[in-house]
């Protein structure tokens, strides 16, 4: 009998715990689906249908297989494009991410920076077509910077251009990035890192052994956010150099632009999809490896 009693209250305590995972299940999927559905029809489903017309023809409609990938991928605009922005990307990313790191820990040791803080995040709060009058007003061939040198380079154009672009990108979203790495350098254990100063270790041991480990769930996220702002430099470039800007500085965002203006849907979908893998298989191989280190 009493064997029969504690099976059916094992029995009974199951069903109630049962039904306790499946009521926070349900709460869960309350507060998901608003969020998930809204992805799902603001975002999925439309990149579905530029999934659907990469295989099809602009005009007609009409399947037409690869054919679509076949003439992005000789085509010497996009490839140029491609060129350009896995250069900015490289040249970008990691000059932000290591600027905004060392102004972080500049502002953690020493507090007086602290109260500059928001001064570094005003570039992100001025419109892109007054950074680019200054800009031009400065680096342009008859600009203030070819006055105080007394030369006639043409910054804007050539060469040049790209750094120019690097040093707009930096200047933009340096701050924004410090502001990130400085609440991510909160999470970094106190009593980890005093049990490392009692055990000897210096500076520079405790920021490699210990601060930067505990920092690359938030590296991932930064380097990931930094990745879709670099690829919304179109607007300051556009303003710059207009549809055709210096070749220097054609990216990604101007043959999708002149594509759209010619409605080329087809050869713009395919090329959409295609930077949508690279960059979606990039993301997930970080979160991969940052997984698989943890």
């Amino acid at each position: 009998m009493r064997s029969r009693k504690k099976c059916s209250f094992i029995s009974r305590n199951k069903e109630r715990k049962g039904r306790r995972l499946t009521g926070g299940r349900l709460v869960y999927l309350t507060f998901l689906l608003p969020s998930l559905g809204g992805v799902c029809f603001f975002v999925l489903l439309p990149f579905g249908d530029v999934v659907r017309r990469s295989f099809v023809t602009a005009m007609t409609g009409e399947f037409n297989g690869l054919e679509n990938y076949k003439t992005v991928l000789v085509n010497q605009a996009f490839l140029l494009a491609v060129g350009n922005t896995l250069r900015f990307v490289a040249v970008c990313i990691p000059l932000l991410l290591a600027g905004g790191l060392l102004l972080a820990l500049a502002m953690n040791k020493i507090p007086v920076l602290a109260y500059a803080k928001s001064g570094f995040l005003l570039p992100q709060a001025i419109p892109a077509a007054t950074i680019v009058l200054v800009w031009k007003l400065i680096f342009e061939k008859q600009g203030f910077l070819n006055g105080m040198l007394h030369t006639g380079i043409d910054f804007m154009d050539g060469r040049a251009a790209f750094w120019v672009l690097v040093g707009t990108y930096l200047w933009k979203n340096l701050g924004y990035t410090m502001v990130l790495w400085m609440a991510a350098l909160k999470t970094v254990p106190e009593d980890v890192l005093e049990a490392a100063r009692v055990d000897g270790a210096g500076s520079v041991t405790c920021f490699v052994r210990v601060t930067l480990p505990c920092l690359k769930g938030a590296a991932y996220t930064i380097g990931l956010l930094s990745l879709l702002n670099a690829m919304k430099v179109f607007r300051e470039v556009y303003l710059i150099g207009g549809a055709y800007p210096a070749k220097e500085i054609y990216l990604l965002q101007h043959v999708f632009n002149n594509w759209y203006t010619r409605l080329d849907f087809d050869k713009m979908a395919a090329g959409a999809v295609l930077a949508a893998a690279v960059l979606g298989t990039g993301a997930f191989l970080m979160e991969r490896r940052l997984w698989a280190e943890e």
